[in-house]
């Protein structure tokens, strides 16, 4: 029997190993660290996003210049057959309000054990603290507790994951090895991460850590809703995160980038100015603009940033309410970012995620230069390129059972 090595077990590699063991193929995953998917682990912290219900064309455009590429991934495992596949290991789904899907369990945690029962009644072998640490003489070389190991494989599938979070163990550390190897490989870069903003002491003081709910942020020309964090070095949150491609690059190309916050996107200019002709009588300015304006006092925190930010009269001031300008000064590293930017282009791989300069060794995961938003799209897009990865290697005319061997 054929052997194919997955390298990474995350959720693209485990997804490569199910489908490769599912064909009949002997499967050995190397995992780095002690344990499989530590960081699908952190993610289900808060309640394990899967996937998101919202129609194809917008579910597309959420993958930017990648949306091309992962069109294709999506037409080989979509989120319907995502959601399948979590139910058929015995872990119902549901929709929450905002269109993102997430197991009823919330957690990862009985999803991954569900599905290492499944690996192991496929015959995949799982080794962790298998760290690959490159190639010699044909052979794949792995370091783990009891030394060096030089494995041979028929087709390896790497899904070494990006930069982001390295403790959970993507740290990146595979790049130079696929440089050396003629593959081009992108500087990574911090996605869905926070930003710095220069708060003044009095906010740091009373506001960090709490949250805006339920405002609008804008920058050059896109608009998203959701909820921001306010915290002692800036901003954090699923509203700020959805923009974090578009302000990092300002950041970078202008040194710093103008975020628009809307506090009360849910009411026009008009209907705001209106509610704020109600006299302010004995009331401080901040219990005024609760009860008149609806605003928590994080968020008349957040306008008083702003120098002159309690105009007078009501138009002017629902003005401001609605466009609060910050200036975001820095983006937050690596090691917090929830996902990243960069990793093997798309240029460099087939259409089966083959690397066109190493035949035979398949490509997964973040360790792709693709990004994308919270809110499942990661996720879905992870699982989907461990399939066409694996549907790559079975397709592939070295592929097992057609006897040709890695270079």
């Amino acid at each position: 029997m054929k052997i194919i090595h997955v390298i990474g077990a995350g959720p693209a590699g485990l997804m490569a190993a199910e489908r490769l063991a599912g064909s009949g193929v002997r499967v050995i995953v190397h995992e780095a660290m002690p344990s499989v998917s530590r960081k699908f682990l952190m993610a289900g912290r808060g309640g394990l996003n899967l996937t998101h219900s919202e129609p194809i064309e917008g579910f597309l455009a959420r993958y930017g210049e990648a949306s091309p590429v992962v069109a294709r991934w999506l037409d080989r495992f979509s989120p319907t057959r995502l959601i399948g596949w979590v139910e058929g290991l015995g872990q119902s789904t549901f929709t929450g309000s905002s269109g993102r899907v997430f197991p009823k369990a919330m957690k990862a945690s009985p999803l991954l054990r569900a599905w290492l029962k499944r690996l192991s009644d496929l015959g995949v072998e799982v080794r962790t603290r298998s760290r690959w640490t490159g190639r010699r003489d044909g052979g794949w070389v792995f370091a783990g507790p009891e030394g060096e190991t030089v494995e041979q494989a028929d087709a390896v599938v790497l899904a070494l994951g990006g930069a982001s979070w390295p403790r959970l163990g993507s740290d990146g550390s595979w790049v130079q090895t696929l440089r050396e190897a003629g593959v081009e490989v992108a500087d990574f870069r911090p996605s869905n991460v926070g930003f710095d903003v220069a708060w003044s002491e009095v906010l740091i003081e009373r506001f960090a850590g709490e949250p805006l709910k339920t405002i609008a942020l804008g920058h050059a020309g896109q608009s998203v809703r959701g909820d921001l964090m306010l915290t002692r070095y800036g901003l954090e949150g699923g509203a700020v995160y959805a923009l974090s491609a578009a302000l990092r690059d300002a950041i970078a190309r202008d040194g710093s980038a103008e975020l628009v916050v809307d506090l009360r996107p849910d009411l026009s200019i008009e209907a705001l100015a209106a509610r704020l002709t109600k006299p302010r009588g004995k009331d401080s300015v901040t219990n005024w603009l609760r009860k008149a304006g609806g605003l928590s006092p994080a968020a008349v925190g957040l306008l008083r940033e702003i120098p002159g930010a309690i105009p007078e009269g009501a138009d002017k001031l629902a003005r401001r309410i609605k466009a609060v300008r910050l200036t975001l000064i820095g983006v937050r590293g690596l090691e917090r970012a929830i996902s990243s930017a960069g990793g093997v282009r798309l240029d460099q791989v087939t259409d089966d995620l083959m690397l066109k300069a190493l035949p035979g060794v398949f490509v997964a995961g973040e360790m792709l230069d693709w990004e994308a938003p919270t809110g499942g799209y990661l996720l879905q897009a992870s699982f989907a390129s461990g399939v066409v990865a694996a549907d790559g290697v079975l397709d592939w005319p070295g592929a097992p059972g057609q006897g040709a061997a890695l270079p």
